[in-house]
């Protein structure tokens, strides 16, 4: 299937590793034009080198904390002068503190709304002006518990949650603009964390076979990947899913007990 993302200009932030840096990956292979933006250069530049090795091409990058609402406002701006518009938004900066509540801070509370909530919020106001001319999409990166809350997951799955209600209301109000307005929400896919985990309880174990260890509970037999995320979001972005908006997505071998 032919995405239709030749020349479409696409802003990704935490796109200097994980599921954001292969979205890149993924959108740059089908013709997309691609902006990384997270906190950490040296990241980014990696980043940047490993979806040359994997494409051929060269990505731009602006460093940048998505927390703070200049810092949003400068990667927009980059986009729009360099390129002279902007299709996508993909918000992926997060972190995951979880714990009970009696042990969060108001900081933690504080911090962990600025980043998953309030990230968004900045990204979204600063990329509408330009989303606005011809219609595009926003895709934002959350987690199934921000549907499902486990025990012992404050701050983050109420941040989450409120990210997915944040996505619902703005589907409606972005509609008559043509600006699509959607969320997945991550289950276990291999990153960074789930690596340590891996190396942490059981070293002597092959990836394969912890990644298919029964104590996950994961439906499909297997921890996922970060190119299976990847292609769900490069799809979700796409006109070929025009008509989906206001959706959260899960992608998690199928293990989440919600809908």
């Amino acid at each position: 299937m032919d995405l239709k993302l030749a020349g479409k200009v696409a802003v990704i932030t935490g796109s200097s590793k994980g599921i954001g840096r292969e979205t890149a990956a993924v959108l740059t292979e089908e013709g997309a034009v691609v902006i990384l933006t997270a906190r950490n250069e040296e990241s980014l530049q990696d980043a940047v080198q490993y979806i040359k090795d994997r494409t051929g091409r060269t990505v731009d990058y602006v460093t940048a904390d998505v927390t703070n609402e200049a810092d949003a406002k400068k990667v927009i701006a980059f986009a729009a002068e360099k390129y002279g518009h902007l299709d996508i938004l993909i918000n992926n900066a997060g972190s995951a503190f979880a714990e009970n509540f009696e042990n969060v801070s108001l900081d933690d509370w504080q911090n962990d709304l600025n980043l998953k909530l309030f990230g968004w919020i900045h990204m979204i106001h600063a990329a509408l002006p330009e989303l606005k001319k011809q219609g595009g999409a926003i895709l934002n990166l959350t987690a199934v518990a921000g549907k499902t809350p486990p025990a012992n997951t404050s701050p983050t799955s109420v941040s989450r949650a409120a990210g997915l209600a944040l996505t619902n209301t703005l589907s409606k109000d972005l509609a008559p603009y043509n600006i699509r307005v959607n969320a997945v929400c991550i289950g276990l896919i291999r990153s960074g964390q789930i690596e340590r985990r891996w190396q942490a309880e059981a070293p002597e174990q092959s990836w394969e076979d912890y990644a298919r260890d029964p104590k996950f509970n994961i439906p499909l037999g297997r921890i996922g990947d970060t190119r299976e995320a990847a292609n769900v979001i490069s799809f979700l972005v796409s006109d070929a899913a025009s008509y989906v908006t206001g959706t959260a997505v899960n992608i998690d071998g199928g293990s989440a007990p919600s809908l």
